[in-house]
């Protein structure tokens, strides 16, 4: 029996890792090491419109992270950290604080280049903070809210989920 609305979950999870992937292969100069500015972590928020697409971001951070020159260490801590932030997201109402949770959860990062490249564990969190700031909530934020406030959007990217305006 064919479930439609499991089928629709799927093809959204596979979207939105590719999506991922692209965005952090294609701008892997920026995308790896300990200063990064990953495009593709914008893509965290769209657990705050609707959580389903939480599972695309998470399979789309640990198939990018294969490529990492950091390696295992990053498929398994990178992805925790982007798992950590897309959870809380999904569960946060107020989009602006939704938009500082990858920088929260990105610690984790920051502690694993400490042992990789042993740099000094403060300098690694605030030039991980500087690229999470600087692209998801300096540009994220700003597009996710006029996404969010377009009823038209909205209807596409969650026509199941009401949420009220960030």
């Amino acid at each position: 029996m064919f479930n439609r609305h499991l089928a629709r979950r799927i093809a959204i999870s596979g979207i939105t890792a590719s999506l991922y992937i692209v965005l952090t292969l294609g701008l892997s100069f920026m995308s790896y090491r300990s200063v990064q500015f990953r495009v593709s972590e914008i893509l965290n928020l769209m657990a705050f419109i609707d959580p389903v697409y939480g599972a695309g971001v998470i399979i789309g951070c640990f198939i990018s992270n294969i490529f990492s020159p950091l390696g295992f260490p990053d498929m398994i801590f990178g992805t925790l950290a982007t798992a950590i932030a897309v959870l809380a997201i999904s569960r946060t109402k107020n989009l602006f604080v939704a938009s500082f949770w990858p920088m929260i959860s990105n610690i984790i990062v920051a502690i694993e280049l400490y042992y990789i490249f042993r740099t000094p564990l403060w300098y690694n969190i605030i030039t991980v903070w500087i690229g999470e700031f600087a692209v998801v909530v300096c540009a994220g934020y700003p597009l996710f809210r006029m996404l969010t406030q377009d009823s038209r959007i909205m209807k596409i990217l969650a026509p199941d989920r009401r949420r009220s305006n960030p």
